[in-house]
């Protein structure tokens, strides 16, 4: 489920936001949740990444075009997001598996 706030839009699972995206073309970026440790060295490694705007600053990370940010970077981190938001659910509101 998503919902469409402003100029972002926002990702749901169960009710939890695991994803926000920017809906504007002079700023696109996407921001995920993350583990604090994961989040401190990705903000170290890549200029493009910064502690996540608007929100708990070591639980979120904002991702920017730039050097080194590739596709595979940026899937790898929604899945990580989704997975993190998935983790946080009673069990009755998870997800079934396929």
């Amino acid at each position: 489920m998503y919902t469409k706030r402003s100029r972002s839009v926002l990702v749901f699972i169960a009710g939890k936001v695991f994803l926000i995206v920017t809906d504007d073309p002079d700023e696109r970026i996407i921001t995920v949740k993350c583990e604090p440790e994961h989040a401190r060295a990705q903000v170290r490694g890549y200029v493009s990444i910064t502690p996540g705007r608007y929100l708990d600053k070591r639980h979120w990370i904002s991702l920017g075009p730039g050097p080194g940010i590739t596709k595979r970077l940026v899937t790898g981190a929604v899945e990580d997001s989704y997975d993190l938001a998935v983790a946080r659910l009673p069990q009755r509101d998870r997800p079934r598996a396929r």
